[in-house]
């Protein structure tokens, strides 16, 4: 494979949940729509959402080859058109897990961590 090689054009993260309808309920409190679901919603074993271009699914059995519980060791980045408007629009939807503030690294964002544990940071430069 070429350095010049395009490996894409997104990224999918597939990220495994304690509890589907919880998880849903969550992500669409922050604008998500869902846009799939196996085998209906109200049973889903396999969901997807999406707000703009950004999108998650969720499972409820550990994809092939990930550990049997929630888990990650990092965050997930979203960069909105404005951190300021996001948040104004989430407040009092979702807890806040830090911010809106101007980061060390001269970022500002603010951070919410889903049903989950896993933690969505929004952000923009300062």
């Amino acid at each position: 494979m070429s350095a010049t090689t395009n490996i894409g054009q997104r990224l999918v993260p597939a990220l495994l949940v304690r509890d589907m309808g919880q998880t849903l309920k969550f992500y669409r409190r922050l604008g998500f729509r869902l846009t799939g679901c196996h085998p209906a919603e109200a049973t889903a074993t396999w969901a997807e959402v999406q707000r703009d271009a950004v999108i998650f699914q969720f499972h409820t059995e550990p994809p092939c080859g990930t550990p049997p519980e929630p888990v990650c060791s990092g965050t997930f980045y979203l960069f909105p058109a404005s951190v300021t408007e996001l948040a104004e629009e989430l407040r009092g939807k979702v807890e806040f897990a830090w911010g809106p503030e101007v980061m060390d690294h001269g970022m500002r964002e603010f951070g919410i961590q889903d049903p989950n544990g896993y933690y969505l940071a929004f952000t923009e430069p300062a």
